[in-house]
């Protein structure tokens, strides 16, 4: 019997392992450092409230994926729509719910709201040009924002070859200095003038002034409530599926299925190295039990990788890895994250538009240059099943960051007290209100465009090289891509597995159409 050792039980490798298991005689014996499955997907719990790490909707253009996910976990019964079309690759499908369920086990249809905190005031996430937008930003800063835009569209930076000026030529310096530059080097950590344009056309696709103004002209007159949300650009969904318990209910259920039907998962296993055959084949992988310290090795005829690529490089042994691929992957860069989840008696801000009601938003995008918070989640709003006392409200303080830096070494006691404090002088909450609080550090959470990415085609064509390894998912590509993106490229290579096909482009090809992408 053939075996596919899967690296990383995240939604790449998890996908990757049912497809097998349901299509084809390989086994697959996946391989996961963490304790649990789901990856950057999971699900932590913190005494009976649940934190989602990055705050995952369940949204995509693709047929196969909705109709993949409400396979595990059906469609909530209280949701009545049944029917409704799908856009995918400029195509139209029609997309029919065949499944409702109940209780525990089901996906729920969950309202989309996200909003910038500015100055202490509410801005829609996209910006949206209508009255309220205008009020708060005053005339003269509005006047300048126009005239800032109308110039960059007269004369647009060439070469456009960073992001800073990817960003000026789309929405003009003013709208850019406002509402863009600053979180965007929140996150990343550095200059925006430092980071390729390449990033922008990665995840900021087809969004911009001129559609921002249809969409608030048109959204005067009507709704569009349908989930795939057809004809709307993916930052203006309006809705989105989302499991009831959080991500991770997801990959623990598409889990139980592997295993019932014969796949292996390893957890709290390390994967030491990876030997070749001396030339271009993989043939075994040596695990370590972390519990343990159980070492063994498991031989196989195909490795699907999640892991990432810097550190899949450095521990293949045995096969030819050409020097220059190797510099390269070694150059490699990554932004780290850490959340602070604060249980709250109650929040302090209240609706802008409905005073004395509680937020509604999913995200707030905290667009501040003094404070270090980038984001905050209200897990209430991802789902009311998030929190165990729903007259709670469970907080989620976002801070990108890298591993190792003097604000990540810092105590839990520490960046908890930090945390409330920024939050505090922004009037989010009020330290009295804080009821309990944990923080979740989670490493290589977003592989970066900057550092040697801009070479990183070399390292590509020596993956592509070894016949039986398969790069999938987020960190297995080093590229940012969504959860709907990580399946599609575990599907492909799974096809590709099936077919005999020895090419991967089809895989690399995945999350670069227009069709996918969340704009900033």
């Amino acid at each position: 019997m053939k075996k596919a050792v899967i690296i990383g039980a995240g939604p790449a490798g998890l996908t990757a392992a049912y497809e097998l298991l349901v299509r084809t005689d390989i086994i697959p014996v996946i391989i996961e450092k963490d304790n649990q499955v789901g990856g950057l997907a999971k699900t932590v719990q913190y005494k009976g409230n649940r934190l989602d790490i990055g705050g995952h909707r369940f949204f995509s253009k693709s047929a196969k994926i909705i109709d993949w996910w409400l396979k595990f976990l059906p469609m909530d019964e209280t949701v009545h729509e049944d029917h409704f079309r799908i856009s995918y690759q400029h195509k139209d499908a029609d997309f029919a719910i065949r499944k409702f369920g109940k209780g525990e086990q089901t996906i729920l249809l969950r309202p989309r709201k996200s909003r910038i905190y500015f100055e202490r005031q509410f801005f829609d996430y996209p910006l949206q040009l209508n009255m309220s937008t205008l009020r708060k930003l005053g005339v003269v800063k509005t006047t300048g924002i126009g005239f800032s835009y109308v110039r960059a569209k007269l004369f647009p930076e060439k070469p456009e070859e960073n992001l800073a000026q990817f960003f000026r030529n789309r929405f003009g310096k003013k709208l850019y200095e406002t509402f863009f530059k600053d979180y965007t080097e929140k996150v990343w950590g550095i200059p925006c003038e430092k980071i390729p344009s390449g990033w922008g056309s990665q995840r900021v696709k087809d969004l911009n002034i001129t559609r921002l103004i249809k969409h608030a002209l048109l959204s005067l007159f009507r709704t569009n409530t349908s989930i795939t949300q057809k004809g709307t650009s993916t930052s203006l969904i309006e809705q989105f599926l989302y499991p009831k318990y959080g991500p991770g209910q997801m990959w623990e259920t598409v889990t139980a299925e592997i295993i019932r039907l014969g796949g292996e998962l390893h957890l709290n296993t390390s994967l030491e190295s990876l030997t070749g055959n001396g030339d271009h084949t993989l043939i075994s992988a040596e695990i370590t039990n972390r519990n343990t310290s159980e070492t063994k090795t498991i031989t196989g005829d195909y490795f699907i990788s999640s892991m990432p690529v810097r550190e899949l490089l450095n521990i293949m042994d045995n096969i030819a890895i050409p020097s220059e691929a190797k510099l390269i992957s070694d150059r490699l860069e990554y932004r780290d994250f850490l959340i602070v989840g604060i249980l709250l008696s109650e929040l302090a801000v209240q609706d802008d538009k409905k005073r004395g009601e509680n937020i509604k938003d999913n995200w707030i995008y905290i667009q501040d240059k003094n404070v270090k918070a980038g984001r905050i989640q209200i897990f209430n709003n991802w789902s009311p099943y998030m929190v165990s006392d729903i007259n709670k409200t469970w907080l989620g303080v976002e801070y990108f960051c890298n591993e190792g830096d003097a604000f990540w070494q810092q105590s839990d006691e520490s960046l908890i007290q930090f945390a409330i404090a920024e939050m505090e002088s922004i009037g989010m909450i009020r330290a009295t209100d804080v009821e309990d609080s944990m923080v979740l550090k989670v490493e290589k959470a977003y592989p970066s465009y900057y550092g040697s990415y801009s070479q990183f085609e070399t390292v590509k064509q020596f993956l592509n090289c070894v016949g039986n390894l398969y790069p999938v998912g987020r960190n297995g590509m080093h590229r940012y891509n969504n959860s709907d993106h990580s399946m599609l490229t575990a599907m492909a290579a799974v096809e590709n597995i099936i077919s005999g096909n020895l090419s991967k482009e089809n895989i690399w090809d995945i999350n670069t159409e227009e069709e996918y992408h969340e704009e900033k």
